[in-house]
């Protein structure tokens, strides 16, 4: 297992993650990506910890709150140090009926981390995330918040997720101007399958030093290739998240098809291990149901992409350019070449 720094903190964090939306019993669409409970939990999260994992992913409406307690749980009944390992967490989702049981006010974090401290069984909270961005709140009110949040050793570090680039770049500037805690991750969606981030996201992220927590590393499964056969079974039969091209979907399949036979490694390994070679990427969350998943998952670790896979890959997966996208590649290619040779073009 390797590790990388996250943002411009001094904290690493292993570069698999171990997410848990799969723990406890989800109502609705998402019943059928959860069902994990505490016997099976305690099985996966020691053979993560085991595997040197140090990073667990969850969030207080995954399961209504369950999935955070059967973390807490796991820890325990494990009996491993608790700063050994790196939980994070996440708020901003409705918890309730009422007008303010949502969105990043400092009313609803200052509720809703009690909350999970509790379920969780401790006292700090070492990455705590805003789930998505909200409208109707000032981001200078939801950063005094996160701000207030650190100082009082509730929380170690500040982490965003689903947010756009403008916003995070909001809420960075607003971080430095009144010498906040400044952001240090975004969790968003990245994968061979859905590679919108690149548009924006990710050269900010570069730009300003934000590391990336990748979800859906497998876009729910799709990039395992098991939903091309004529009577797939699993979660995207009824709720097709994240959406994919069935054109683009097909041509990234039969690419991924050819490295994996060459390297003999599962589809699953080699899609988290793409991921692993980007940059900006810190931590793939990895989501799964039993030791097996995981075990297939942690298996990226050992991939080794030689620059022929990686150019197969990425020409398969490649985004159409949109404006101003295809602007900066007409008028600024001689300036970027420059820069990297050093050398002006007639």
């Amino acid at each position: 297992m390797r590790y990388q720094v996250l943002g411009t903190s001094g904290l690493f964090v292993s570069e698999i993650c171990l997410g848990t939306m799969t723990f406890g019993q989800s109502p609705g669409h998402y019943a059928a990506a959860s069902g994990v409970m505490q016997s099976d939990a305690d099985k996966i999260v020691g053979k993560a910890l085991s595997s040197g994992i140090n990073l667990i992913d969850t969030a207080n409406v995954y399961a209504n709150g369950q999935a955070e307690e059967i973390v807490g749980q796991a820890i325990k009944n494990l009996g491993v140090s608790r700063h050994s390992v790196h939980v994070a967490t996440k708020a901003e989702h409705q918890t309730g009926k009422g007008p303010n049981d949502g969105g990043a006010t400092r009313y609803h974090i200052m509720e809703q981390i009690k909350g999970s401290l509790k379920r969780l069984g401790t006292d700090y909270i070492d990455i705590y995330q805003m789930h998505g961005w909200d409208p109707a709140t000032p981001v200078e009110e939801t950063m005094s918040a996160l701000n207030d949040l650190v100082r009082a050793g509730h929380i170690r570090y500040i982490g965003v997720s689903n947010w756009a680039a403008w916003q995070l770049s909001k809420a960075l500037g607003v971080c430095k101007n009144r010498n906040f805690e400044r952001i240090h991750s975004l969790q968003s969606y990245y994968s061979l399958a859905g590679r919108d981030v690149e548009r924006e996201i990710v050269p900010m992220l570069a730009n300003e030093n934000v590391s990336m927590l990748v979800f859906s590393p497998l876009a729910g499964g799709y990039l395992t290739g098991k939903y091309e056969t004529s009577n797939p079974v699993g979660r995207r039969t009824t709720v097709p998240f994240p959406p994919v091209s069935e054109v683009t979907g097909k041509q990234v399949l039969a690419a991924m098809r050819k490295i994996a036979e060459k390297h003999d490694i599962t589809m699953q390994a080699l899609a988290i291990s793409w991921l692993l070679n980007q940059k900006v990427v810190a931590s793939v969350v990895a989501g799964v149901k039993t030791v097996e998943q995981l075990e297939s998952n942690l298996k990226a670790c050992d991939v080794k992409l030689d620059s022929d896979d990686i150019e197969l890959l990425d020409k398969a997966s490649k985004l159409e350019l949109e404006y101003p996208g295809w602007m900066f590649a007409n008028a600024d290619a001689a300036r970027a070449e420059f820069l990297k040779t050093g050398k002006l073009q007639a």
